[in-house]
């Protein structure tokens, strides 16, 4: 007991220091009071008033008599801190995504920013055939055998699959959640609490942000890397110098920039996790929409010491109403299945059923073939198109792999007045400011391009480039 004591002090301090060294808290910035400190972080007042007291020894804050701490105001702060990684401590996005899915639900809009794939693509005749079935059987709907963790059945094919593609596993080691974001956002809670440090990717999946903010959690981002897509030696370094506990990382057909990352940096990235002790949360759940033959590893295939939490799900395959995702968790199983009966408390028994029949049928396999020819085809329309229209001063970036595009705009050109605009003419598209917190330029949207190109979303595409130049002119012509 006395060990881990220390080591919670010891936890808190380093917390602190890195918040002084990041510029979060400057010079002379009050602390918070004892009691105050012993809430926010769940630490007692015991361990805060240690952490304090060796802070202060180190010189990196102060004592006011009747007063209480403060920060010092000579410290010298290495440029190393600085260079690489970003510190996110207030995290206000709920409200901005809030606002962008209400947007997407109006009537007559063109949904260039939504996250699904167009539901004609998903929708598979054989799955519905068999979800009427089940839905005519009392025992499909009402049973309560899908109760966390899940169907055992639709666990054993998961598990088989998992099996098959290198990952040895048991139907224990998975939770059946309600969707992808579900299984993201139980897994975070199962391994933090409020203050404790985090690391996403610069740009990421707005989901990532408001969990974050949510759960009261300071992020660290690392850049991409422009050529390989995974700065690996940003990622060594922040997690050698700062107290992060967990990563939420989504390497395979990322959102919204599109890369996967290389099986061999993915290896990389696994013996560092275990290293440097800190666990990862894999976002997989576009793992299924590959173009090549073969299909990418996860870093969960590394994963030799079960550091990894791999979670996805059938909504990006068999559409945004099957709510029915998974983590592979076999250290955390328990604890993501107290916090869903806490929660959501279970994913739809009748698709879970469904689900079980369907997949086990060669029928499953021929729509995964035909959804990524689809969608392979149509992105590479729209990026046609998109590459002869666009002014030359924007760049697109297409890798093969989901049915999103990242588009630089020019720099004077703001992707969130361009998003405004676009919502005048019922076109809605989506801003980097969804997936970027940090102080970084906002001159990039994502488009979806699963839609099939037809007149309505072309004059729509039109519509986008006319804006686009309109606002670069004006803005050249303001001079900024």
């Amino acid at each position: 007991m006395m060990l881990r004591s220390m080591y919670k002090f010891r936890q808190l301090a380093k917390n602190i220091q890195f918040l002084i060294e990041s510029g979060s808290w400057p010079a002379h910035k009050k602390l918070p009071s004892l009691r105050a400190q012993a809430q926010s972080s769940g630490y007692s007042l015991m361990t805060v008033l240690n952490a304090y007291q060796e802070l202060e020894a180190k010189g990196w804050i102060y004592t006011k008599q009747k007063s209480g701490y403060y920060v010092s105001g000579d410290i010298n702060i290495s440029p190393e801190h600085t260079n690489k990684v970003a510190l996110n401590t207030n995290i206000e996005i709920n409200s901005l995504v809030f606002d962008h899915l209400k947007r997407l639900q109006q009537d007559h809009v063109i949904p260039l920013g939504s996250a699904f794939p167009s539901v004609p693509l998903l929708c598979n005749t054989h799955f519905m055939k068999i979800l009427s079935q089940h839905a005519k059987l009392p025992n499909s709907s009402l049973s309560t055998d899908s109760m966390p963790p899940g169907s055992l059945h639709l666990r054993q094919i998961l598990a088989s699959r998992y099996s098959l593609n290198g990952i040895s596993t048991q139907p224990e080691d998975i939770v059946i959640t309600s969707g992808a974001l579900d299984a993201l956002n139980l897994s975070l809670q199962a391994l933090t609490k409020p203050g404790d440090f985090i690391l996403l990717q610069q740009t990421i999946f707005y989901g990532a942000w408001q969990a974050a903010e949510r759960l009261g959690l300071n992020v660290i981002t690392i850049p991409e890397h422009p050529e390989h897509g995974f700065d690996v030696n940003a990622f060594e370094s922040a997690l050698k110098n700062y107290p992060i506990k967990v990563c939420w990382l989504m390497l395979n057909a990322h959102n919204p920039i599109g890369f996967t990352v290389s099986n061999e940096i993915k290896l990389v990235i696994a013996e560092l996790l275990h290293r440097y002790k800190v666990y990862l949360i894999e976002d997989d759940v576009y793992q299924e929409l590959f173009y090549e033959k073969q299909k990418p590893l996860s870093v969960k295939y590394f994963d030799k010491e079960n550091y990894v939490l791999h979670c996805s799900s059938f909504s990006k395959i068999l559409g945004a109403g099957v709510r029915v995702g998974w983590v592979h968790s076999r250290p955390f199983s328990n604890a993501i299945q107290h916090l869903q009966l806490m929660s959501t408390v279970s994913a739809s028994n009748l698709m879970q059923h469904a689900l079980v029949d369907f997949i086990g049928t060669h029928h499953y396999e021929k729509h995964l073939r035909q959804l990524r020819l689809k969608l392979q085809k149509n992105k590479n329309t729209y990026y046609k198109l998109l590459k002869e229209i666009l002014p030359k001063s924007c760049k697109i970036y297409l890798y093969a792999t989901g049915y999103f595009l990242w588009i630089q705009l020019p720099i004077n050109v703001d992707s969130t007045v361009l998003y405004q605009h676009l919502l005048d003419k019922k076109i809605v598209i989506a801003p980097s400011i969804l997936f970027q917190q940090d102080n970084l330029p906002r001159n990039y949207i994502r488009l979806n391009c699963s839609f099939n190109l037809t007149e309505p979303i072309k004059r729509a595409l039109y519509t986008v480039v006319e804006m686009i130049k309109m606002l670069e002119q004006n803005a050249g012509a303001d001079g900024s």
